[in-house]
């Protein structure tokens, strides 16, 4: 059996209002008087208040760090640039929230982890940010390290089934799971359907968990089942390309009516694994890959935005970091929860690119 036992959060230290993030859009895509009211319009409607970014200047009218001060913000930063700014800050915002998640647990040992699971998809270099974890947090130099890269906003789901299995196949084993991104590094200013909607969305941000093979004092959730499927009508919807200057981000507006027609099939599928029912789930804990990404999953599923405030809660304040986020909703699931939830069940739910749907079921365990 597996356990996650903690859940641990950062994010950067520059925190911005959605309105001021369209202000720094509106220069830096060169937009006239219409295009500004339209970014402007679909700023409003995503449900952001604000997202945090590595990058200052977003909120800055001018003396950018970053990005060039010139009146076209040309040249934009390349790839090697943009990646190398990743390495310089990815390190310490994982930390951060390894940190969070390593206070959660009375007199923890950091030398007693075994295994080191290593989530990002917007950047990547070698050695990577799992060795420089490992020095970094003084962890065993016999950790055994895992890379899952380059899956998008599901690939926790990934890197907690492997802390799963590794779990059941060693009773002694403490895995460390960290999801770290810095979306807002790869801004692109060229004025695009894609690069609208992805600068409406995302965000900088990390999340980790602690996952061990047998449950500790307190609150402890157990995974019960997964299940994933692919939508491949949508493989053409969202996607993540490495361009020349950045990561390249295809994320079209049809992507919620692609989980809408999926996520009824999803939810059975992996409920009729372990023979339960929606009826016999009490929490919900959806990535809010977008707001009309959480409003048609309600109306397929019946669910109330009550029922899924999580979801809202963490879009409102965070936007979309891509993998961590569905993490931050399963930690506001978490916060409410006592001992009358002993045996309750979450589904939990994250999309990305192939059309992937991912979902899994986890047991709300006091001890």
């Amino acid at each position: 059996m597996s356990f996650i036992t903690a859940i641990g959060t950062a994010n950067p230290e520059n925190k911005f209002s959605q309105s001021t993030i369209a202000d720094f859009m509106v220069r830096a895509m060169h937009m006239d008087d219409e295009d500004a009211r339209r970014l402007r319009a679909l700023f409003r409607m995503t449900g952001i208040e604000t997202r945090h970014s590595v990058i200052a200047d977003y909120g800055r009218a001018d003396e950018y760090d970053f990005y060039s001060n010139t009146k076209n913000f040309e040249p934009v930063p390349s790839t090697g640039t943009r990646l190398l700014l990743y390495r310089q800050k990815a390190l310490m915002l994982s930390v951060a929230a390894i940190n969070q998640c390593f206070n959660k647990v009375s007199n923890f040992d950091k030398k007693s982890i075994t295994h080191l699971i290593v989530v990002s998809c917007t950047g990547m270099y070698a050695p990577g940010l799992d060795i420089d974890l490992v020095k970094a947090l003084g962890l065993p130099t016999n950790t055994q390290r895992l890379c899952i890269n380059f899956m998008g906003c599901y690939a926790a789901f990934n890197g907690l089934k492997q802390a799963d299995i590794i779990c059941q196949s060693d009773t002694k084993a403490k895995v460390l799971v960290v999801c770290t991104e810095l979306c807002s590094i790869h801004f692109q200013n060229e004025n695009t359907d894609d690069n609208l909607l992805a600068n409406a969305l995302f965000a900088d941000g990390s999340a980790a968990l602690l996952v061990e093979s047998s449950p500790r004092k307190g609150l402890n959730l157990k995974p019960v089942s997964f299940y994933c499927d692919l939508a491949p009508e949508g493989d053409q919807d969202m996607a993540w390309t490495v361009g020349d200057l950045g990561f390249e981000m295809r994320l079209s507006s049809y992507v919620p009516d692609v989980i809408q027609r999926g996520i009824k099939t999803l939810t059975h599928s992996l409920l009729d694994q372990i023979s339960y029912d929606l009826a016999d789930v009490s929490y919900f804990a959806i990535h809010p890959g977008g707001k009309k990404i959480l409003e048609v999953i309600e109306q397929e599923l019946n669910l109330t935005k009550e029922q899924n405030k999580s979801a809202y809660e963490v879009l409102r304040q965070y936007g979309n970091m891509s993998s961590p986020t569905v993490l931050f909703v399963l930690q506001d699931v978490c916060k409410n929860l006592d001992g009358v939830d002993d045996r309750k069940k979450i589904l939990s739910f994250a999309f990305g690119p192939g059309l992937t749907l991912e979902s899994m079921v986890l047991e709300i365990q006091n001890h």
